[in-house]
């Protein structure tokens, strides 16, 4: 199997793209991050993709105003890499919907809460810790999900449970989430360049890695 040609999209720190370029570093992954693209210019993923030798390329509203440009440079830079894999990791806004077709169950997302909960439209970053937080629930966690047309309504690929403490804080959830982020994402990519995740109408099947 050839090796797979992933490009990461992220809009912030890129704390988890760090923990992809680790895994495939120390040969975990059997993929490639070809490209790195920031919808955010001063995002400091970019320095990060930089400094392991990966293209970063930022497209925002400043170099590209129309949101058809955006969508037009994105496609563009996709198929002059042959992109494989779609890997959303803190990617802070949504993906054309042209996209999604194109790379149907070949794009996968992070998101910080046990989806169906605490998801969808309005929930990102740290209002998703707040809203667990406000609302006093036991449970929460992180979902990798295969992106479709909705808001965090895709296939869930991996989910694992954190517990929510009395005296937790934005600050404090997000730290215990983002540890988990760090451990699921990396597997799933993983697993897919590996050709052993397996989509199933909604359910997504695991295929024997141990």
């Amino acid at each position: 199997m050839s090796e797979i040609k992933i490009a990461v999209l992220v809009s912030g720190n890129g704390s988890n793209l760090q923990a992809l370029i680790d895994s495939i570093e120390k040969g975990e992954i059997k993929g490639k991050i070809e490209v790195v693209i920031s919808n955010k210019k001063g995002a400091y993923a970019l320095k990060r993709a930089k400094r392991h030798g990966i293209d970063g390329i930022y497209i925002g509203k400043l170099n590209y105003p129309k949101r058809e440009d955006r969508d037009k440079k994105l496609i563009d830079i996709l198929n002059e890499k042959k992109i494989d894999l779609i890997v959303l990791a803190g990617y802070m806004s949504v993906l054309n919907e042209r996209i999604v077709n194109m790379y149907r169950n070949r794009i996968i997302n992070i998101h910080p809460s046990l989806i169906p909960s605490f998801c969808g439209k309005g929930y990102y970053g740290e209002k998703v810790h707040k809203a667990v937080l406000d609302y006093g629930v036991k449970l929460t966690g992180a979902t990798v999900h295969f992106v479709d047309e909705g808001t965090d309504t895709g296939p869930v690929i991996f989910q694992r449970a954190v517990e929510v403490d009395f005296d937790d804080t934005v600050e404090t959830l997000s730290k215990k989430v983002l540890k988990i982020e760090h451990q699921l994402l990396p597997l799933a990519v993983k697993l897919f360049c590996e050709g052993k995740i397996e989509v199933i109408g909604r359910k997504v099947k695991i295929l024997d890695y141990m």
